[in-house]
């Protein structure tokens, strides 16, 4: 039995990446481009979106939700996975970022799959749980403003079917969740995410895991 985790040095990321990433050449260029951004902390690592991705196609989703797209990376990883009549309803507010995604979606043939609402994502999916979609959806991905993460939570459960998946990047937060010793430095998106974890452990609603990849990624199934 062992306990703790195992350290990731360089040479193991890179052993790793190399017998089980499969990145094809446009998620490389895409995943590359955005890498020389200002805000390239915000892209989700490639081994995160192969994970999700494989998740969507365990569960047979066909349609998905993604809070937070940026320059499109992980929904391009979603939609590649989903069926040929497979959707995204994807939420975002950057024309900008969002500008680089559509073409890299246009050219992986994918735009089709991909309803990109250009609004704040909570009106989005108040929008759509008003339409009647409840318990529409397979999988929900949330990326976005922590202190929001409760909120697009909720939203995200109701319209999920029984058995969906919500998808949760960040939760460990460059680890500062169990770094107390920052507690006398406010940070409004530490104590979110510290509040939102502590929930989620209790929430008879989902069976959970929290996996330590990327920056932390909860993986919760509706009952």
């Amino acid at each position: 039995m062992s306990y703790g985790y195992l350290p990731i040095t360089a040479e193991l990321d890179g052993y790793i990446r190399s017998v089980s990433l499969r990145e094809n050449a446009i998620l490389q260029r895409l995943r590359e481009e955005t890498e020389q951004l200002p805000e390239n902390s915000m892209l989700t690592m490639a081994e995160q979106c192969q994970l999700m991705a494989l998740l969507a196609t365990a569960i047979g989703a066909r349609r998905t939700i993604e809070v937070g797209v940026f320059t499109g990376y992980n929904t391009l990883w979603t939609a590649l996975a989903l069926p040929a009549d497979g959707r995204i309803l994807a939420c975002d507010m950057s024309e900008q970022w969002t500008s680089i995604a559509r073409r890299y979606w246009r050219e992986a043939q994918v735009e089709h799959k991909i309803d990109l609402r250009l609004a704040p994502a909570l009106q989005t999916l108040d929008e759509v749980l008003g339409q009647g979609g409840q318990g529409s959806f397979d999988l929900v991905y949330i990326d976005a403003d922590k202190e929001n993460y409760e909120n697009y939570y909720e939203r995200g459960l109701a319209l999920l079917r029984p058995r969906g998946l919500v998808l949760i990047d960040n939760v460990l937060w460059s680890g500062k969740v169990a770094d107390r010793s920052i507690d006398d430095i406010p940070d409004p998106d530490t104590a979110a995410l510290r509040s939102f974890n502590a929930k989620l452990v209790t929430d008879g609603r989902i069976d959970l895991s929290m996996l330590t990849i990327g920056d932390g990624l909860t993986v919760a199934c509706k009952r």
